[in-house]
């Protein structure tokens, strides 16, 4: 019976070690990017359509709400008039996290957004906020 000598395996050099934890923290902070889009947009159906989003006093005149449960942002540009937008930013995708006068601002790369049309007012997103359908019935806003 032959016998072999058992070498232990070697260990990963210096350089391996540092590459793969550099990637797995790359791989993190991509996918917390990511998990934020996937929770807006999977959020969206936590609000069924049909359903009251929100009282029109709820929804200051000149600004707006956040809905972060229903990825949608409801704005007042003017006395009655109701507009809403996704809350997801059309540069990188994050949420958006504040409206303040007359404009949604993001968080992540500070693009500002007008209340009134879902515009650009600054970059470095390009691309308005997409509207939404809401539907406004006496006091009550309803997704639609």
């Amino acid at each position: 019976m032959a016998s072999e000598s058992i070498h232990p395996a070697s260990a990963p050099s210096r350089r391996v070690v540092v590459a793969a934890v550099g990637a797995a923290g790359l791989a993190l902070t991509l996918n917390a990017c990511g998990s934020e889009d996937d929770s807006s947009s999977s959020s969206s159906s936590d609000t069924a359509a049909g359903s009251v989003l929100a009282k029109t006093s709820d929804i200051p005149e000149g600004g707006g709400k956040i809905f972060k449960d229903s990825g949608v942002v409801v704005t007042q540009p003017t006395a009655g008039e109701f507009k809403a937008f996704s809350s997801k930013c059309t540069h990188q995708g994050c949420a958006v996290t504040g409206i303040t006068d007359g404009v949604i601002t993001c968080p992540c790369h500070k693009s500002e957004f007008s209340v009134a049309d879902g515009s650009v007012k600054k970059g470095p997103a390009t691309q308005p906020l997409p509207e939404e359908k809401i539907t406004v019935s006496g006091d009550s806003i309803t997704l639609a």
